[in-house]
């Protein structure tokens, strides 16, 4: 856990408020929002901290595309959501992105969970799991098998991930604020 500056901070806080905002009414994160995210994410890191600032941003938002594009083609995950990934990265580096995303699993482990018992369908979720294993070992991709296996489908059970994004970052941020060295 590195320190990540106040001002950095709050534009973080912002971005992942609006962008949970967004996915929980229109089930998507607009281009103009991740896109301003990444551009002050690198712009804030290179006015604070100069070239290395700038790298350290551009490795953050490299980092994030390079874990999640994987997951927008294999369609486990939208683009927005990928695109808020690399601003966040733009804006913490890639360290500080690492623990963002170490929780914002987690949140979204615990939150597709309560999900699938809410709306009773833990045993149509496991045979979903069944049919993503059984894909991969006959080398086809999941959502070419079940198009609920696919997050743009109607069939699919969705979840906004920027929720998770959003209780995962905050989580970080206070956790470093509690025990990152200064």
């Amino acid at each position: 856990m590195s320190y990540l500056q106040p001002g950095l901070q709050s534009l973080l806080l912002l971005l992942v408020l609006i962008a949970a905002v967004f996915d929980l009414r229109e089930r998507r994160i607009p281009n103009w929002l991740a896109a301003s995210g990444l551009l002050l994410g690198i712009t804030g890191n290179t006015l604070l901290f100069g070239i290395s600032g700038l790298w350290t941003s551009l490795q953050g938002a490299g980092l994030a595309l390079l874990v999640y594009v994987p997951l927008f083609a294999l369609r486990a995950m939208g683009a927005g959501d990928a695109k808020l990934m690399a601003a966040i990265g733009a804006i913490t580096g890639p360290m500080n992105w690492i623990g963002i995303l170490v929780l914002t699993c987690l949140f979204g482990g615990l939150l597709a969970v309560l999900l699938v018992l809410a709306r009773g369908r833990v045993y149509h979720t496991l045979g979903n799991l069944r049919l993503i294993l059984t894909s991969w070992r006959f080398h086809h991709l999941p959502y070419q098998v079940s198009p609920e296996l696919d997050v743009g489908s109607e069939k699919a059970l969705r979840l906004p991930h920027a929720v998770s994004i959003f209780l995962g970052t905050v989580s970080y941020l206070v956790a470093a604020a509690i025990w990152a060295p200064r």
